[in-house]
């Protein structure tokens, strides 16, 4: 292989040298401009180029035919690899992590798994993220990847799509440095420092770009590129665990603004509102559904009160606020309640119900294990729901009430109506609403369902409102039941007060 020689820097472009401590000429910015009075670092190649004699002019990559890549195998590669696997990836080790109820939590174990029992959604949203990034460190050598990333060159062979990618990025963040800090390396780096540079830069994109790649000169032009990136502009360069630190944090800062403002995720501990939502239920609730709350207050952005009747709310306990509940809204300001055998009475208008028919449930964790009772689907506001009568708890007056309805506050029943600690039970059975400023939000859907027989994937997905869905175990009622919601009535708003 023969090169030629460079000509005398004072034949070039007609420059005369300067002297060996002149500084650049004015025109010289930290973009790296040739600097005419020193010899080019071209390793043996004029303009990054090698010289064969008798040999072709060489081609650039451009003159290549375009990439060939399939939209539909895109879709695929980004829907499976950076949608659905981290999302089950995440949600397999929150269930996995999720302590069954009543172990006893002990050592570094125990703590993280009462911080995945205490925060489902930031914890599954950092995993989310952890996973990500795994996978982005391998996505050139994931199945489809080709169709994925933006061309680089059709005869690039796989195993340097990596190293094309990062030589991009490479050139990217020194672009961005120089631009971003240019005074400070024309004041930092010497003239020379700045050409070397500039050479070995100019290099790794001829080698780039040269037809047919030569891959021993390429990853030798990027391995001298990157070192001296590092030597030259390191003090201004991200590491790359500081990259990957920065992606974690802004994932757990994501989590919890979300989890402030937007959504939050609880878990059912009770079978109070069974048939809806059953012991074990995680469930999201919209934050956003009767105005966001301000963090540690009161306050509210805005306010869209209050709930409408038959909303699934969870709210601070009255009675002891760091308590948690989840009922259905009954009454509003200004309503009479009362009910008759836990059926609801609203300003003297029974709410309507069909009767589904018998079923029962088992609840070890109750005095009474097995609970026996009648299905109904009620009627209320825009809602249908199923509620379930149980004939094993006698503790229920047949009449309760009647209750009024404060100003600024909302009553609510559970869906079990005898098994539930709900308005006509509270202040020491006297009866006592929800304040606005205790709701949290408005219950969404079931995303996860983990009770002592493991996980229950007949759960997935089941909404907490809209079209009510029966149980499993009534598989029987469905004709009963379907029948029931045909039959909705016309009128399913109480009177006014």
């Amino acid at each position: 292989m023969k090169t030629e020689e460079p000509p005398p820097a004072e034949a070039r472009d007609g420059q005369a040298k300067e002297g060996p401590d002149t500084d650049p000429a004015p025109a010289a910015s930290p973009r790296l401009g040739r600097n005419d009075d020193e010899p080019e670092h071209t390793n043996g190649v004029e303009d990054g180029r090698y010289k064969i004699e008798g040999a072709a002019p060489a081609r650039s990559a451009s003159e290549l035919p375009p990439v060939k890549r399939s939209r539909l195998l895109r879709l695929v590669y980004w829907l499976v690899w950076f949608g659905a696997i981290p999302v089950a990836l995440a949600c397999i080790l929150i269930w996995a992590l999720t302590p069954p109820s009543g172990t006893e939590l002990m050592g570094t174990l125990g703590w993280a798994q009462s911080l995945v029992r205490a925060q489902p959604v930031p914890v599954g949203i950092v995993l989310f993220t952890v996973f990500e990034i795994a996978l982005w460190a391998a996505r050139h050598q994931l199945p489809f990847a080709k169709h994925a990333h933006p061309p680089l060159r059709p005869d690039l062979p796989a195993r340097l799509r990596g190293q094309f990618e990062r030589a991009r990025a490479l050139l990217d963040e020194a672009e961005m440095i120089l631009t971003k800090h240019e005074k400070a390396v024309v004041r930092e780096l010497t003239a020379k420092e700045r050409d070397r540079l500039r050479a070995e830069l100019e290099t790794l994109r001829e080698a780039m770009d040269e037809v047919p790649l030569d891959e021993e000169r390429f990853i030798d032009a990027l391995a001298r590129a990157d070192g001296e990136i590092d030597v030259r502009l390191g003090r201004w360069r991200k590491s790359e665990v500081r990259e990957y630190l920065e992606a974690i944090l802004m994932a757990v800062a994501v989590a919890f603004t979300l989890r402030a403002f937007v959504i939050e995720a609880f878990k059912i501990p009770s079978g109070s509102m069974i048939p809806t939502l059953m012991v074990g239920d995680h469930i999201f609730v919209n934050k956003f559904s009767y105005g966001p709350a301000v963090p540690y207050t009161h306050a509210r952005v805005w306010t869209s009160m209050p709930p409408r009747r038959g909303d699934v709310i969870v709210f601070a306990f009255p009675e002891h606020p760091e308590q948690d509940f989840i009922k259905r809204v009954i009454a509003i300001e200004g309503d009479k309640l009362e009910a008759r055998n836990g059926h609801p009475i609203i300003n003297g208008w029974e709410v309507p119900s069909c009767l589904v028919g018998p079923w029962a449930y088992s609840d070890y964790d109750s005095p009474i294990t097995r609970h026996e009772g009648e299905l109904y689907v009620e009627y209320l506001g825009n809602e249908s729901f199923l509620t379930f009568y149980d004939h094993a708890s006698g503790v229920f007056p047949e009449v309760q009430g009647p209750y009024f309805a404060k100003k600024g506050e909302v009553w609510v029943m559970g869906d079990n109506r005898n098994n539930s600690h709900d308005s006509r039970m509270w202040f020491g059975g006297q009866g006592g609403g929800v304040p606005f400023e205790n709701i949290r939000g408005r219950a969404l859907f079931v995303w996860l369902s983990v009770s002592d027989n493991g996980l229950d994937w007949s759960r997935e997905g089941v909404p907490v409102m809209g079209r009510p869905r029966l149980p499993p175990t009534a598989a029987g009622l469905e004709p009963q039941f379907e029948q029931c919601l045909k039959s909705r009535p016309a009128v399913t708003n109480p009177p006014s007060p």
